[in-house]
């Protein structure tokens, strides 16, 4: 069969992938994006967008549930999940259609099926019919994401030893449920379970919940979920998950002492590792450093005109790192000259209730690296726009320079934290101080006027603490 020709082949559509193509096509490349799954891939139709429809159902109950706060009795509440997870079905579909339509627009040809390394500059790609066809490139953009991990000896059976992405299609929630993990998925899953009834122990092999959070905010985060009778253990060991009639057990260690949890379902949360399967890159010899793929700040890896982004290149596994990454990699194959990814201005979000988000150094990771350090703090429950709210719960917590002002990292535990980490984004980029920061008039009364009152405490300038 005649081969395919054009400018750039990506490989996956998911945040990165599809950011990349658009990008190379606004730069005047003909580019064809290769998809197994709908255009938008994991993270739109089976990770980010879904799950954040699910958290926001589970928030709207948490409303329903605290009612009587706002002077509204609510009799014979009822729940039904099979909706929560239709629309967070709807929702994926229509972000997905999205995706087609920008690629349409942008004159993007999408091709069904897997794609494979077939040689530098090609990539073969098998139909969902079996059928297979050549496409050759200037450029290939590898995106093929993650794909979750389990621990040892632990097989995910999608039955009773479930991943995220079986989570997500579960129509009816069982029971009880223990989530090995506290990451950002684990606490968002036990997030949404808890919110519905479920039962919920949350394992960690760590010492806290959020372990790459800063420690204050992972305290806090604990203290909240404790107060909605979520089981939390850190610091335990996974001795053993095995299947029983009735569900899974669970065999754990902690101290040195034998416990054990039983439930109906696990939820395997420990991480996720980059999708390399069949692609190809031994055959070509793709440089790799512990299962990612190497690549240089223009995302090219060890193979010439062979680029590769998101999850596949490394931490932080993150839909937004990929998709900037995305961008580099297109304008670097158009020979634009672009500009790299400043990874110090990554923020981290984990949309549970409350909201965590955080940039740059821990107040621990700075003091580790010798850094003298000011730290700047503001409760929300001072804030009248949160008490107005009724969302009173946390903090913004800011780690400075205190010769400089250089603000280092910022921590955020609250109502639309993943919202309000984004003013740090932009001024990391533009390398505000605190001073800048404090200085800046935030509207009156706003959830954003704790990033300003932290900033003035960071000064030991605060007005209202």
């Amino acid at each position: 069969m005649a081969s395919e020709r054009y400018d750039a082949v990506v490989v996956g559509s998911g945040p990165g992938g599809y950011v990349s193509a658009i990008r190379a096509a606004q730069l005047g490349q003909r580019v064809a994006v290769v998809e197994a799954d709908r255009p938008g891939g994991i993270c739109l139709n089976w990770g980010c967008i879904p799950t954040k429809a699910l958290l926001r159902n589970a928030e709207v109950l948490q409303l329903f549930q605290r009612a009587g706060e706002f002077g509204v009795t609510v009799d014979n509440l009822r729940v039904d999940y099979g909706v929560a997870y239709l629309r967070s079905r709807q929702v994926a579909e229509r972000m997905s259609k999205g995706v087609e339509f920008l690629f349409r627009k942008n004159k993007i040809t999408l091709i069904s099926g897997r794609g494979t390394l077939a040689a530098p500059g090609a990539v073969r790609v098998q139909a969902p019919d079996g059928s297979t066809r050549t496409l050759e490139a200037r450029a290939i953009v590898l995106a093929t994401g993650a794909v979750p991990k389990s621990l040892p000896g632990v097989p995910i059976d999608k039955t009773r030893v479930i991943s995220s992405d079986e989570a997500l299609r579960l129509e009816r929630l069982p029971p009880s449920v223990v989530v090995i993990g506290a990451g950002a998925v684990g606490v968002e899953f036990a997030d949404v379970f808890a919110a519905y009834g479920v039962q919920v122990t949350i394992v960690e092999a760590l010492p806290r919940l959020l372990p790459i959070e800063d420690e204050e905010i992972s305290k806090l985060l604990a203290r909240s979920f404790a107060k909605r009778k979520i089981d939390v253990r850190t610091g335990v060991k996974v001795q053993a998950v095995r299947a029983v009639r009735d569900g899974v057990t669970v065999e754990l260690e902690q101290e040195g002492q034998a416990a054990r949890v039983e439930a109906a379902v696990v939820l395997m949360a420990v991480g996720r590792g980059a999708n390399t399967q069949a692609l190809g890159l031994d055959a070509l010899g793709v440089a790799m450093d512990r299962g990612f793929v190497k690549v240089s700040p223009r995302m090219e890896t060890s193979v010439p005109g062979v680029y590769a982004i998101g999850d596949l290149a490394g931490p932080p596994l993150l839909a937004h790192k990929a998709s900037a990454e995305g961008i580099v990699a297109a304008e670097a194959l158009a020979g634009h000259p672009g500009h790299p990814v400043d990874y110090r201005t990554i923020p981290g979000c984990t949309y549970c209730h409350p909201q965590v988000a955080s940039l740059g150094l821990t107040e621990a990771q700075a003091r580790a690296d010798g850094r003298a350090v000011k730290v700047g703090k503001y409760m929300f429950l001072a804030n009248g726009k949160a008490q107005a709210l009724a969302e009173p719960e946390g903090l913004v917590k800011i780690v400075a320079a205190p010769d400089t002002g250089e603000i280092l990292g910022v921590h955020i535990l609250g109502a639309e934290a993943t919202e309000l980490i984004a003013e740090f984004g932009l001024g990391k980029t533009l390398e505000a101080t605190v001073e800048e920061v404090g200085h800046t008039i935030h509207a009156h009364p706003t959830m954003a006027e704790a990033v300003m009152e932290a900033a003035l405490d960071a000064m030991g300038q605060a007005i209202h603490l």
